[in-house]
């Protein structure tokens, strides 16, 4: 449902979402009352998610497949422009090894997504990442992209915390903003101190199911079946624990090792009061995070990563007849930029625009 608080000629605006995933960003926009005419991802997963929630078509391509002139076909139009979007975070994230960020070429794709800003010349952009992104290849590749924009844009820059902005997550952002209008910036934090979104907020009321089994009212809330050592582990764990806490016949040989020692956030339980630790592509994997359930012995379901992810509840990644793969629902629903983020970059372009009408 569109925020009722919107200026009345934000319909004359059009987005395109450029490595739109599943639509988190996107979704964050419509509710506040954009049209998103378009989405553009080289994952073919996440088309049905995108186009099921979101009313808007899904194309299919690597951006640097997609032309300057082809990306502006995709505005109706008339209307004025606002390209958003959110490069694969995987070569700046605190979560991706080194040695494959030294493989990847993926930052690359920063300078097409700002090649791809100079061809349009939409009135504002949005650009989300991960806070490693400032400070990547020592700062060059952000100040590269920014420098580029401002010759033509006011660019301001923010590190948030998404709890803050009613996200039930300890999950940090880089957020981008830039217009042609004037200063843009990001609305400050809502959450109240006290009122902070947690784990019990988010899914407390989520029925109860055993690893292993799907609900049968929503195949994703489902967890995947422990082994009978994990199954252990995850009963000798409490809220807010680590394997250190284990009696030591269930600690993995690797970590009884000195490099070990670094990896005490996997194989975790979440904690009620708490907001979740970082949803990551492996959110539904008891061993690969803190992603065990506060009391129930298995790992959070899909949906209630999706819910932590602050998807609605009954957001479709998946058509009726398709299988549900962990590996892929999770990886879609960790690479989204969280719906309530995406909302609070949506509101403070929506009042930028009122502003500027006046």
């Amino acid at each position: 449902m569109a925020d009722s608080t919107q200026p009345s000629d934000i319909d004359d605006w059009a987005v395109v979402d450029v490595f739109c995933g599943v639509g988190g960003l996107t979704h964050g926009f419509r509710r506040v009352g954009f049209n998103v005419s378009a989405g553009i991802d080289v994952d073919h997963t996440c088309k049905h998610a995108f186009e099921a929630n979101n009313d808007a078509r899904f194309v299919g391509k690597s951006i640097d497949a997609v032309s300057g002139s082809a990306l502006a076909r995709l505005y109706p139009k008339g209307k004025r422009r606002i390209l958003i979007g959110c490069a694969p975070c995987a070569p700046f994230s605190a979560y991706t090894p080194e040695a494959k960020k030294r493989r990847t070429d993926k930052w690359g794709l920063v300078d097409i997504f700002a090649d791809r800003i100079l061809s349009v010349q939409p009135e504002i952009v949005s650009m989300e990442n991960v806070p490693r992104l400032a400070s990547f290849d020592k700062g060059r590749v952000i100040k590269r992209f920014i420098d580029r924009l401002e010759a033509e844009y006011k660019v301001s820059t923010t590190v948030v915390d998404c709890s803050k902005y009613g996200v039930p997550q300890r999950r940090c952002r880089f957020v981008l903003l830039a217009s042609r209008l004037g200063p843009l910036e990001l609305e400050p934090p809502g959450a109240e101190e006290g009122k902070r979104p947690t784990v019990r907020r988010a899914i407390g009321e989520m029925p109860a199911i055993c690893h292993g089994e799907a609900h049968s009212g929503d195949r994703l809330h489902a967890a995947p079946r422990l082994s009978a050592r994990n199954l252990k582990r995850i009963r000798a764990s409490e809220p807010g624990g680590s394997w250190e806490d284990w009696p030591k016949d269930l600690v993995a040989a690797c970590h009884k090792k000195a490099s070990g020692r670094w990896y005490r956030n996997v194989y975790g339980r979440m904690e009620w009061d708490e907001p979740a630790h970082t949803i990551t592509t492996g959110c539904f994997s008891f061993g690969r995070g803190r992603f065990g359930h506060p009391s129930q012995d298995r790992a959070i379901s899909l949906r209630e990563a999706a819910i932590l992810q602050t998807f609605p509840a009954g957001y479709e990644f998946v058509g009726e007849e398709d299988p549900v793969y962990f590996d892929t629902v999770g990886r879609q629903i960790g690479n989204a930029v969280p719906v309530a983020l995406a909302e609070a970059i949506a509101r403070s372009i929506a009042k930028h625009i009122e502003k500027d009408r006046h």
